[in-house]
Formats: C-alpha cells, structure tokens, sequence
C-alpha cells in the first residue's frame, strides 16, 4: 500500500473520531513568515533559518548556507521501514513512536514543493517564538542534550530525528502540522481530513490577510 494511503487512513481515522475546535487569531503584527508545504497527504511546516534560535540550527549543522528549515511529523517504524506493506500501514495506526523529517532547504518552499503547494503566513513575534519552543520540544533529545538523530531523510536535505509526540491514528501527520500552527497563532480549525484540509484553511486565512495570488512563491 502507498505512503499516501497511509497518510491519508491515518488523517481520516483522526477526523472522524475527534469533535472540531479553532483558535482564536493573532492580534499582534506580523514580523515574519512561515510557509505550509504539502505533497501526497503530507503537509510540513517551514520557517526561515533566520528566524531559528541554536538548538534548532544545531539540526542543520553542515548546512551554513540554508534558508529554510522545514518540519513535519510521523510514524517512525512506518517512516524507517524499506517494506511499507499492508501490514505496516495498519499498525502505524496503534500507538507508536513519532519521527520528525526535518527538511533543509538552500532556495525557498515554493521551489521545492511547486507554488501551487505552498502558502506563506504572516505570524507575530509572539507566534515565530511559540513555533520554535514547539518545534523544539518536537525533537528528543538524550540526556546530554543532543538532538535523537535517525539517520537520513528521503531527499538531499532531509534528515530524521525522534520526537516526543506519539503517533496514531488519532495523532497524525497533518494533526500536528495544525497544532504547531496554532502555536503560532495561525487560526487553523482541527482535526482535518486530508492534507488539502490544512491547505485550504491556511489559504483562506492567506487570503483573508490581503496576501496576493504568488506570493507564497517570493523570498
């Protein structure tokens, strides 16, 4: 079975089961900008390398020249497995252990992932500062403070590390994209279904902010 069928039976477990609720929206000026990228059912969580503080850069260490830093969640037996069968899919919905993919990017989002994939955010000082404590405390560290590395990510750039939240079928992928973007205070409703759900909410919050059509393409 495919990785997007994973995803996708993961998120609409999730859906289905769990009640909506939405955080209120920023009140603060937005003094930076994040971007949300998806592919298959995937959806990640991108904020500038300047905007990192030292335990996050610490995850991109060799990679001086990067100008984003992209994170998204998942299943971490499910994520390291080289055999993604029926089986592996089904047992990805228990409880398990969680995997951050951190994705080091040297051009922005929209290069990555295609335009039309991507939708960039203002957020607050407040909101970039929630999202990095949030991102870090994502990641598991040992106990001499050293982020859990895994091994390699998918794609040049990418690279695993353990996380602290479990993953399940109530747990997913893009469940955690939306919490870490209302830490952010991105007003986005949850659970959602698919990727998509998370895409649309943030580009009508997009839209809504006055952001023109493209300009999650910019630097």
């Amino acid at each position: 079975m495919s990785q997007s069928w994973r995803w996708a039976l993961g998120s609409a477990m999730f859906a289905m089961l769990a009640g909506c609720a939405a955080a209120a929206p920023p009140s603060a000026p937005a003094v930076t900008t994040i971007d949300v990228a998806a592919y298959d059912w995937h959806t990640d969580v991108c904020i500038r390398t300047e905007d990192a503080d030292a335990r996050l850069l610490q995850l991109a260490a060799g990679y001086d020249d990067s100008r984003f830093l992209c994170f998204g969640f998942g299943d971490r037996a499910y994520l390291l497995s080289r055999e993604r069968g029926p089986m592996t899919l089904i047992s990805a919905l228990l409880p398990g252990e969680g995997a951050i993919l951190l994705t080091i990017l040297r051009d922005t989002p929209a290069a990555a992932f295609g335009a039309d994939h991507v939708v960039r955010l203002g957020v607050s000082e407040t909101g970039i500062s929630q999202l990095r404590q949030f991102l870090n405390d994502a990641v598991r560290h040992d106990s001499a403070g050293k982020p859990v590395g895994l091994g390699n990510g998918p794609d040049e750039g990418g690279r695993y590390f353990g996380a602290t939240a479990t993953y399940a079928g109530f747990y997913t992928c893009n469940t955690w994209t939306a919490q870490a973007l209302r830490t952010a205070g991105v007003p986005v409703a949850g659970p959602v279904l698919f990727a998509e759900g998370v895409m649309r909410q943030v580009r009508q919050i997009a839209a809504e902010a006055g952001q023109a059509p493209g300009e999650a393409g910019r630097p």
